[in-house]
């Protein structure tokens, strides 16, 4: 085994936050990972990692240690990269968590598409709304639809997601037009869940002033595409993201509630822990996600 697979080793161990976690991510024996541990600090002559029944932490070495291998392995990735093919070819493996709709929807296609250019890269693709620890669980990017406030993550805006306050004609005939936001109150609205709570509306008229809404919500739900089919269905108002809603808009199966208003729009995010140095896998991957969706994606286009 050489120094740079042991390296690798270490870093796996850290960001995993165990032995084990490691191992099983690494695909190899508990014990493999603790003897090129136990190899690499001899080799060293210092201590990375100090070790409990509990609980593992670096020490002052191994920090500094883990901060430069870091380093080092992603230039040793950039530069077989770019020596095996520049990026016209990218082999390896990417590991990225996506969002159930949005990417099943919309990250899939583009995704596919990306795979076609580089077919011997190996795309590993967790699609769920949990929130998941990219270090923790050895991803490389996720993306996430938010107003990004983790002070632990690197980001780089994908897209604009726009909210949309919708109905189905059907629901608007039977229980009339709001026309502002308090009259929400008296209506029937699908609510979308995130991370256990909802959260009021807050609506913007046109000279900015913010009117917060906490309309009484018979269905509740953490997927939008659900919340989406139900407002087809007649239940009620929702707030929907274009990108959800488009083509039920575009087919006036849902038309826009409280024209008037506005919603501030989202954004979707490649995320990646500040500890990091982004592969040429994973840039590339960012870079053709901008220049695929722009600032002005097909969803909204005949909106």
């Amino acid at each position: 085994m050489g120094q740079l697979e042991d390296m690798q080793t270490f870093v796996r161990v850290v960001d995993a936050g165990s032995i084990s976690k490691a191992a099983e991510h690494l695909g190899v024996a508990k014990s493999a990972v603790s003897r090129r541990l136990a190899e690499l600090e001899q080799r060293l002559g210092s201590t990375l990692i100090n070790r409990t029944t509990r609980r593992s932490s670096l020490t002052d070495a191994g920090r500094l240690y883990y901060e430069r291998a870091l380093r080092i392995i992603d230039d040793v990735d950039d530069m077989n990269a770019m020596a095996a093919s520049s990026e016209t070819s990218l082999a390896g493996r990417l590991r990225l968590a996506v969002p159930l709709s949005f990417g099943l929807e919309h990250l899939s296609p583009a995704l596919n598409e990306f795979s076609d250019q580089h077919p011997e890269l190996i795309l590993h693709i967790d699609f769920s709304d949990r929130r998941i620890d990219l270090v923790q669980e050895g991803f490389d990017l996720a993306f996430r639809i938010a107003d990004l406030g983790d002070s632990n993550l690197k980001a780089r805006r994908i897209t604009p997601i726009r909210l949309q306050v919708c109905a189905s004609p059907d629901y608007l005939a039977r229980h009339g037009m709001p026309q502002t936001p308090d009259d929400l109150q008296d209506h029937e609205c699908l609510a979308y869940e995130s991370s256990g709570s909802v959260f009021p509306w807050t609506l913007l008229d046109r000279a900015g002033k913010e009117y917060v809404s906490d309309p009484q919500a018979l269905i509740i739900a953490h997927n939008g595409n659900y919340l989406c089919g139900m407002a087809v269905a007649g239940r009620g108002i929702m707030v929907s993201p274009t990108f959800s809603a488009w083509q039920a808009l575009a087919r006036q199966q849902l038309v826009p509630v409280l024209p008037e208003f506005r919603i501030r729009p989202l954004n979707a995010y490649a995320v990646y822990p500040q500890t990091r140095f982004l592969s040429q896998r994973a840039r590339l991957l960012i870079d053709f996600l901008v220049a695929k969706f722009g600032d002005n994606p097909y969803w909204d286009q005949n909106l």
